[in-house]
């Protein structure tokens, strides 16, 4: 099963690799993981999705909260969340089908030379895949690159 699991760890040298190589001593595979600075100058957010069994992943989290550099641990597959992740492709050739592309996914070209097309496309991690197969159809991809997942859990609404 995936699970997409968000960090808030110290922002220090080091504090990465250990969660990191927790994950992979594990055995493991991290398919995707972001990390970025939080307001708070002194901690970082790292979101990484993983594959496993449900029950070694909630080991795995109890295990990651003993390290000294986790702030705070959860599992949003389980909650009700936001993903999305950005897409840059490079294309040559074609440019009006890249163009229908664009048009089709709401995704936006960020500059054009001659044949060449640069696209941006921000979604769902499905949309994403959908996005980019699309354009492999429509033209020849020069290259690309996936930010992997940003996600944070949805406000809980509360009767006042």
């Amino acid at each position: 099963m995936r699970h997409l699991i968000s960090i808030l760890l110290q922002n220090e040298a080091g504090a990465l690799a250990r969660v990191a190589g927790l994950f992979a001593s594990r055995g493991y595979n991290i398919e995707s993981l972001t990390v970025a600075a939080t307001p708070d100058v002194e901690a970082s957010r790292l979101t990484l999705v993983i594959f496993g069994d449900d029950g070694l992943v909630d080991q795995i989290i109890k295990q990651s909260r003993k390290l000294v550099d986790v702030i705070e641990i959860a599992e949003l597959t389980r909650r009700d969340h936001l993903e999305r992740e950005l897409l840059v492709v490079r294309t040559d050739g074609a440019p009006e089908r890249v163009d229908a592309c664009v048009q089709q996914f709401g995704a936006r070209v960020l500059e054009r030379h001659g044949t060449s097309v640069l696209v941006e496309f921000t979604g769902q991690p499905d949309e994403v895949d959908r996005c980019l197969d699309a354009l492999m159809r429509a033209a020849e991809l020069c290259e690309h690159a996936r930010s992997g997942i940003a996600a944070i859990e949805r406000a809980v609404l509360t009767m006042a």
